[in-house]
């Protein structure tokens, strides 16, 4: 019975978790999700139980928040359902390993420490989420510190310590909910709901604080956003290609007669070879000229080599109002089974089995140069898509100086799912981390504009038409997570490796 209710918590964890995220969850659940599973470890036997707990959860939440990535490879990479369904579950047990770290090392610590242990807890679970942003497909989707994303007061503790410090904030409160539960004696329970007060006041009083402060400006931009709402399978038809260009171009018009003196385009937003086809490449730098704006299109490139095979890049490009070409940019991370597949032997059985998938992603390059141009004198970057979830690489842009960040992104591949929402609220955070504009073009939605604080001031629908036209500050400077990166997250993973030897030796002793 008692194993019973350990996994009934465990569970329970794992579907809060899933409803801390948009589009069918709610914020203020985040702050009590891990408190389920942290009594059922307090609880369990040994560490081994307590990974099983952890892998639990992870398995569970993991289905909530990832369950269209079963769609994805179906109806575009060619799996049958059944597979799709296959690799959507390795994805989720894959995912399930890092929370299964965090229930082997808190049920560790509780047997050592008593409930105390579960005050130390927030270490571990930050810990595993820099182990997942790291390690295996690095693929850092919805950590739990994005849920926050519609409360500004407190993500602003990520200017500081990005995300990482408000999953740290919400587990927190999670343990303290969870020690309060286990500890039998009035006294220290007073003292950490007391203590854990305090903490969360002092965050939310910073960041009211923080959100009614100006920030610098070096200059001013109109920036007009086009959502062409192309539909993925028309986006790579031939018979399509001119006129989804020739819609971009006329949203274009109207951004520019709207006074847009900047104007993005989507990823991909182009399905011609720039530098091989010189009639769009005219037309493009023509449609600069005229509307005396600069242009930011994604446009992909392709090298083929004389011997060998050839290669590709998810780029991004950006015409001045000369027509001149100051930025081409590479993607850098590239998206696990959407521009490549990773564990190719495991996937295709040693090379037995293929699919369409396989065969058309497996080949993108990932790119390897930060780049920053210049509009108006100041300083831009663009990331590309899937880039917009990682924070270290993103504020390698601000270090370089760019003072407006632009993020171009494709996701038709989800529909109304939820992570066209998810990706949205992921995004918003890199506006906070480095306190510069972050401007955002989606071919089917969600564009926005994104302050310094986080807040979106701005936004467009799915899959409807439309343009965006807003002016923006170009900010200057960095902040402290811009200078220093994952500090606070790698200090999180050496305090819990130092913990569990600590208590290891104890445990000897």
């Amino acid at each position: 019975m008692i194993r019973l209710r350990g996994d009934g918590l465990a569970l329970l964890s794992g579907v809060l978790l899933a409803l801390s995220f948009p589009k069918f969850g709610r914020a203020p659940v985040a702050w009590i999700a891990l408190a389920p599973l942290l009594v059922a470890l307090a609880r369990a036997p040994g560490p081994a139980h307590g990974f099983r707990l952890g892998y639990l959860t992870g398995a569970v939440s993991s289905l909530g928040i990832v369950y269209w990535t079963a769609t994805v490879v179906v109806q575009y990479g060619g799996l049958r359902l059944g597979v799709g369904i296959v690799v959507m579950a390795m994805l989720c047990l894959a995912l399930a390993l890092f929370p299964s770290i965090f229930g082997l090392l808190v049920t560790a610590w509780v047997r050592a420490l008593g409930p105390r242990g579960l005050l130390l807890s927030p270490l571990a679970w930050v810990a595993s989420e820099i182990l997942r942003a790291n390690t295996l497909c690095n693929f850092s989707w919805c950590l739990l510190g994005y849920s926050q994303q519609p409360h500004p007061g407190f993500i602003q503790l990520a200017r500081y310590t990005a995300v990482y410090g408000v999953s740290f904030l919400l587990a927190g409160v999670s343990a303290v909910l969870a020690y309060l539960a286990v500890e039998k004696r009035a006294g220290p329970r007073w003292t950490a709901a007391l203590a854990a007060a305090v903490v969360v006041s002092a965050v939310w009083i910073h960041g009211v604080w923080l959100l009614g402060q100006p920030w610098p400006e070096a200059g001013r931009i109109s920036v007009g956003l086009v959502q062409a709402s192309i539909l993925q399978e028309n986006k790579w038809d031939p018979g399509h290609a001119l006129e989804n260009v020739q819609r971009h171009v006329e949203l274009t018009r109207r951004a520019a007669a709207r006074g847009a003196r900047l104007v993005v385009w989507p990823e991909s937003a182009v399905p011609f070879s720039f530098d091989d086809t010189p009639a769009v490449a005219e037309e493009l730098r023509g449609l600069a000229r005229d509307s005396s704006a600069y242009l930011l299109f994604g446009n992909d490139d392709r090298q083929d080599l004389p011997y060998g095979p050839y290669r590709v890049w998810v780029a991004a490009k950006m015409l001045t109002p000369r027509g001149d070409l100051p930025l081409r940019y590479h993607k850098i991370r590239l998206v696990p089974f959407g521009e490549y597949v990773p564990l190719q032997p495991v996937l295709t059985l040693g090379g037995r089995f293929t699919a369409r998938l396989v065969q058309q992603v497996a080949d993108f390059t990932p790119g390897e140069e930060y780049g920053v141009a210049e509009v108006d004198g100041h300083p831009l970057a663009a990331f590309i898509c899937y880039e917009a979830i990682f924070p270290d690489l993103v504020r390698q842009f601000t270090r370089r100086g760019a003072e407006l960040l632009v993020n171009i992104t494709n996701d038709a591949w989800y529909g109304y799912s939820s992570a066209p929402y998810q990706h949205m609220a992921m995004a918003a955070f890199r506006a906070v981390e480095n306190e510069k504009y972050l401007v955002r073009a989606a071919n089917t939605g969600i564009t926005a504009v994104v302050d310094p604080r986080g807040r979106i001031v701005e936004r467009t629908e799915l899959f409807r038409p439309a343009v965006l036209v807003r002016e923006v500050a170009f900010v200057p400077g960095n902040t402290f997570y811009a200078r220093h990166g994952d500090v606070f997250a790698w200090g999180c993973l050496a305090a819990a490796a130092a913990i569990t030897a600590a208590t290891l030796r104890r445990r000897r002793r």
